[in-house]
């Protein structure tokens, strides 16, 4: 799909999101022929700064048939021969998914994606990419994407460009006292339709990110001590490895998922299934992009959702540990609860009330 505004924004990531030096290596891996315009502005930028482009094109038809009959000897293969040493070559990874049907994948067996992910997944992007590279992933649009936002194609391509090409510079200092706050609060508690849950952020780090991870981008994350959380939490609809999951319902007792329901059980069994740490929690963050409002089934936009937040199952980031080790990572999205910090309530469904914080709603944009 062609936009005049993706020079714009492949000028965005490679000179703030990534801020690519000459002679650096850059992977520019595109899933699905959609976004090869995009593709193609990223490796007119990256040579632009004076660095080397690695343009990987995946074909997603390919790739579900990789991923419904991959064996862990596969992804082994695969890990070992090519794409890890490749990783391990780059300084900076962008990953630009424009797949047009986010169901692509949805018959990948549990065993099938649990190879994926503990042979390929977790050393190749989790270990070696988040670890060692500056990276940022984003996603393209398609008249599909627009589709699961519930918007014609031409609304949704503005909608989608003024999320990503968002001031992320002036974002960042808003987000400062939100920072800071959290930095010194002990216990954070979210109360809901569904939801009444808390847990402990007592000595956590908390990442604020403006455009440099993700794009579009709008966040900050950190993770809650690992055995403190406890309640009940609803969530958003959502997809995982080409799953719908039209709501996920969470029961927590110290820190364990004890119980769960979903529009897809039998899906949410298998996920929670995976490993020891699939049923705990390794990243907690708050939405802040003023530009996304709504959910549409696409976690690199409602996780961004303003007045939202995620409570994630699985793996933690490094840079910002809890101690949780999974080879899954499961955004999930709780949209509009009231939060409180050590009993003061900070946000008001959607709407921060706090003083200090008041910059991070939308009118005052």
């Amino acid at each position: 799909m062609y936009d005049p505004r993706n020079k714009a924004l492949a000028d965005k990531i490679i000179s703030y999101s990534t801020a690519t030096k000459p002679g650096e290596n850059v992977m520019i891996e595109l899933f699905g022929i959609n976004g090869a315009h995009l593709a193609q502005e990223m490796a007119r930028a990256t040579l632009d700064a004076g660095a080397v482009p690695f343009v990987v094109i995946r074909d997603t038809e390919t790739e579900r048939i990789i991923r419904e009959r991959g064996s862990r000897e596969l992804w082994r293969a695969l890990r070992d021969k090519s794409d890890l040493p490749r990783m391990k070559e780059m300084d900076v990874y962008i990953g630009v998914r424009a797949g047009e049907n986010i169901y692509e994948l949805s018959n990948a067996g549990r065993e099938e994606s649990r190879a994926y992910s503990e042979e390929y997944g977790l050393p190749v992007h989790m270990t070696e990419r988040v670890n060692n590279t500056r990276w940022c992933v984003l996603r393209y649009p398609s008249p599909a994407f627009a589709m699961n936002a519930k918007m014609p194609t031409a609304a949704f391509a503005d909608y989608y460009y003024n999320a990503c090409l968002l001031d992320y510079a002036d974002l960042n200092e808003r987000m400062k006292p939100l920072h800071e706050l959290l930095a010194k609060s002990r216990e954070l508690r979210m109360v809901g339709e569904g939801t009444d849950i808390s847990f402990s952020i007592e000595g956590q780090s908390w990442i604020p990110c403006a455009g440099d991870l993700n794009i579009p981008d709008g966040e900050i994350f950190s993770a809650p001590l690992l055995t403190s959380v406890n309640g009940t939490i609803t969530y958003a609809p959502t997809v995982y490895e080409g799953k719908p999951f039209e709501f996920v319902k969470l029961v927590v007792k110290d820190g364990v998922v004890i119980d769960f329901d979903s529009s897809n059980n039998k899906g949410l069994e298998e996920i929670l299934g995976t490993d020891e740490g699939a049923r705990r929690f390794g990243e907690f963050s708050f939405g802040t992009n003023p530009n996304i409002d709504q959910p549409m089934y696409d976690i690199l936009f409602d996780e961004k959702i303003w007045g939202s937040n995620h409570l994630t199952l699985g793996k933690c980031y490094d840079i910002a540990p809890n101690g949780n080790n999974s080879a899954i990572h499961w955004d999930l999205v709780c949209i509009g609860a009231d939060v409180t910090l050590d009993g003061e309530l900070i946000r008001k469904g959607r709407h921060f009330i706090h003083p200090a914080l008041l910059q991070l709603n939308p009118e005052s944009f």
